[in-house]
């Protein structure tokens, strides 16, 4: 128990350049609250205590501004950024060094029962805003994108952007965990910059047969 609490600390450090001393992590974080408060109420849960684990996670929410279901299955060293308005569902299964940043919805898509969350793998970050709903699964070293909706399934080593989600593979490069939230790729914008490079060159060339066309006409008239 106690070595996973100090994993769970460290990735603080390693993650957030503004954690500055353990005490201050340890009493002002409230994505490590609610990880902390999880896994006491998952404990509860695996029990078959399910009134008193969803007690225990409904006062972690009140505290942190974090929801995570009782019965959803998190892996070891999850940080969680800030944290405030996250959503975990309780069939949602996220695995280790998984980074959530805050405003973040794992859900489902409707009343069907089952597994109805999604899967997130090994290594994935899952950036500002991102919805991700469904049975569906986030590959490993996956990075979703701020704002994005994820409705379908996300290969290993990919990029999601937009809405619905678009992914953008990264094919024999190495995925970081960081990611920069101001310049993801959209391949729409870059569709669209293409198709008018293009209608900017037919441009020229109508003018460039007009001219002609002019010069033509003037030699005929003449």
């Amino acid at each position: 128990m106690f070595k996973r609490l100090r994993e769970d600390i460290e990735v603080v450090f390693e993650q957030d350049p503004a954690a500055r001393t353990h005490l201050e992590v340890i009493l002002t974080y409230s994505g490590l609250h609610a990880i902390w408060g999880h896994r006491i109420a998952h404990a509860f849960f695996k029990r078959k205590y399910y009134f008193l684990a969803r007690v225990i996670s409904q006062i972690s929410r009140f505290f942190t501004g974090i929801e995570i279901h009782p019965g959803a299955k998190i892996g070891r060293r999850l940080f969680i950024d800030h944290g405030m308005g996250i959503v975990i569902g309780e069939t949602c299964e996220i695995g280790d060094n998984v980074t959530i940043f805050q405003g973040v919805t794992l859900g489902g898509t409707g009343k069907e029962k089952g597994k109805r969350h999604p899967t997130i793998k090994d290594n994935a970050l899952i950036a500002t805003g991102a919805k991700v709903l469904g049975s569906i699964t986030i590959g490993e070293n996956s990075k979703i994108g701020a704002g994005s909706v994820v409705l379908k399934e996300v290969p290993p080593n990919s990029t999601v952007v937009g809405v619905p989600g678009r992914v953008v593979i990264q094919d024999g490069k190495k995925i970081t965990r960081d990611l920069d939230h101001c310049n993801l790729p959209d391949p729409i914008a870059d569709r669209i910059r293409e198709v008018q490079v293009e209608l900017d060159e037919l441009r020229e060339e109508l003018i460039e047969l007009k001219k002609e066309r002019t010069k033509v006409n003037g030699h005929s008239a003449l």
